[in-house]
């Protein structure tokens, strides 16, 4: 076990600082935050966004003379702007995942990789906690600007509907990435394996839409295989033990197929 454990470590270190080496990566970060400030002002301080709305229905109320509801802005700042963060990750995660393997072919250094002593889960492992380290370097900014949005909120923000819906987010990057580590073993063309992957998560990701399309006792198994339908819940403060295991079957299903890939081009080559 720590023969093993040291392996995942040593490719996640090399896997790692690769990705803050690579210009590419700098520029996804870029881009990444540029678009996360726009939304999270636009959402937030826009001329239509929820401070807004807020301030008018609070003066309706008071010109009307009627009690106004209360306005859950905190919770639906998130809803809006996680939602909002999960469908950029969708372009996001499979220009991050489509260099995994496919930059090992394209180099020739696969077949050192498939032949060496380490295991192909371990090195699909290293992979898969390398990449999504670094994604979650691109959303830590986005948890400072929240609290400092919410440190002025009143009552103050109970901390479990932001955890729940940032752990959401980690495990809908997490399922993908680990998809997109399988699509990325099967070909040595990186533009391929982001537009394969991208094309694969889209599907999962509007799935509820086919399964209400069929209906029915198919139509509702195909609906727990949604991605947007889950991490949903997880936005909405929601932690169901079938959520988690979905994730965590994607991010298996994932890292099982790279592994089995790997082991079918070791024995092509052998």
């Amino acid at each position: 076990m720590a023969i093993i454990l040291a392996n995942i470590t040593a490719i996640y270190r090399r896997e790692l600082q690769s990705y803050f080496r690579s210009p590419l990566a700098y520029a996804i970060a870029g881009a990444f935050w540029l678009l996360a400030g726009f939304f999270f002002c636009a959402i937030l301080l826009g001329s239509e966004g929820l401070i807004q709305q807020a301030a008018m229905r609070d003066a309706q109320g008071q010109q009307m003379g009627v009690p106004v509801p209360p306005f859950d802005l905190v919770g639906e700042f998130l809803r809006i702007f996680l939602g909002t963060m999960g469908s950029l990750s969708l372009f996001i995660l499979p220009i991050l995942s489509m260099g995994l393997y496919a930059e090992e072919r394209k180099r020739g250094t696969l077949e050192l990789l498939a032949t060496s002593p380490v295991t192909n889960w371990a090195v699909a492992v290293g992979k898969l906690l390398a990449v999504l380290t670094f994604y979650i370097t691109l959303i830590a900014p986005l948890l400072l600007y929240e609290a400092i949005a919410f440190s002025g909120a009143s009552p103050s923000v109970a901390p479990g509907l932001p955890i729940a819906a940032h752990l959401g987010l980690v495990l809908l990057a997490a399922s993908v990435l680990s998809l997109g580590m399988f699509v990325s073993s099967l070909t040595a063309s990186t533009i391929l394996a982001a537009v394969m992957t991208f094309a694969l998560v889209l599907f999962l990701w509007i799935m509820d839409l086919v399964a209400s399309a069929i209906g029915g006792p198919v139509g509702e198994a195909l609906g727990h295989l949604s991605l947007l339908q889950h991490y949903d819940s997880f936005v909405n403060g929601v932690v169901e033990t079938k959520s988690l295991v979905l994730f965590g079957s994607y991010i298996f299903a994932g890292i099982f197929l790279t592994a089995q890939s790997i082991e079918t081009f070791r024995f092509q080559r052998s």
